[in-house]
């Protein structure tokens, strides 16, 4: 039986990424993902899809901070010479950008089409998946609405406020929002007015997460994921979906086949597998509580991923935001660079 090769694994095996994935060639059974997910959540996936099928599927991780950015950018590098069959990411706005770059192969699947009560539409170039919330948390019983939250932002200290460093994952995502919403100025100056006034960013939404679990911050903006992990350990943590114009921030994982794949056939193996009723289930299951997107008997969800599904029904329509995102982005790298 093949295996999947986890990220030391990589580093062991050769002095770079292009090094390792330049033996996937035609009539070898050997996939190569790039993966934005967490590790703990994919492996057991890819694991398993490796030994339905008896191939081998060589896995590359990034760290939190910037993995899905860091990863797209890498594909992006990579067009003229792909060394990726399929992208496995979390945050859709990137894999949108690729879709429109043409990095990634058109699927020829039913599953390109919008499921029944998915609020995604899927795309010719990917499929979605198990998604997740953006949430405002706290620990203790406040109004976190949506008219709350911005009153709350408009403080004269937000030391006690905490958010992850916009350019890298959803953190860029509710930034996008933000801007789509109110305008690319109006975001820049409130987030110069939050500077000012001791907003704490972060490495990440875990991070943000802990300084509200520690009550070293009273209000912060994390992810369901994050939130469960919090949860799990026993914390007690109040949460409410972020709104931006009365819409939630649901976002879904993605897959897609990187045009120049030397295993297309199998690589669209790979991504149907991702969005299959399995998966979803076994994402839903996991301590990640991620929120199935697909058609899947919401009885056989756990009560908290129930509950998330309602608000994930009321979700933003990510895809528009992709030509904000260049324009946020644009504007951070200079502003942090600075």
């Amino acid at each position: 039986m093949r295996r999947i090769l986890g990220r030391r694994e990589w580093l062991l095996a050769s002095s770079g990424l292009v090094a390792a994935a330049s033996s996937c060639s035609v009539g070898t059974d050997r996939l190569v993902v790039y993966c934005a997910h967490d590790s703990q959540l994919a492996c057991p996936v890819l694991e398993r899809f490796a030994g339905l099928h008896g191939v081998e599927v060589l896995a590359r991780y990034d760290t939190e901070a910037n993995k899905s950015l860091g990863l797209v950018n890498r594909l992006r590098t990579e067009r003229e010479r792909p060394q990726c069959d399929v992208f496995w990411n979390n945050e859709l706005l990137g894999t949108a950008l690729l879709g429109s770059e043409g990095v990634l192969m058109p699927l020829s699947s039913e599953r390109s089409d919008r499921l029944p009560g998915s609020p995604f539409p899927k795309r010719r170039s990917w499929v979605v998946f198990g998604g997740r919330l953006r949430l405002v948390i706290s620990p203790r019983p406040v109004d976190l609405s949506e008219s709350a939250v911005m009153a709350a932002l408009e403080r004269g200290d937000l030391s006690d406020v905490t958010i992850a460093k916009p350019m890298f994952g959803t953190t860029l995502t509710q930034y996008c929002a933000w801007g789509e919403s109110w305008g690319l100025e109006e975001l820049k100056r409130r987030h110069q007015s939050w500077l000012r006034k001791g907003i704490r960013y972060v490495g990440g939404n875990s991070a943000t997460k802990d300084l509200v679990a520690a009550g070293v911050c009273s209000l912060g903006f994390t992810d369901s994921d994050d939130f469960f992990v919090a949860v799990d350990a026993g914390r007690s943590l109040h949460a409410v979906p972020v709104r931006v114009s009365g819409k939630t921030i649901c976002i879904p994982n993605s897959a897609a086949v990187i045009q120049g794949s030397r295993q297309p056939d199998l690589a669209r193996r790979l991504v149907e597998y991702l969005c299959s009723p399995e998966v979803e289930l076994e994402l839903a299951r996991s301590p990640a509580r991620q929120i199935p997107l697909g058609a899947v008997d919401p009885q056989s969800l756990p009560e908290e991923v129930r509950a998330l599904r309602r608000w994930a029904d009321e979700s933003l329509e990510l895809e528009p935001l992709l030509s904000m995102r260049g324009r946020v982005l644009e504007w951070l790298r200079q502003d942090y660079m600075t």
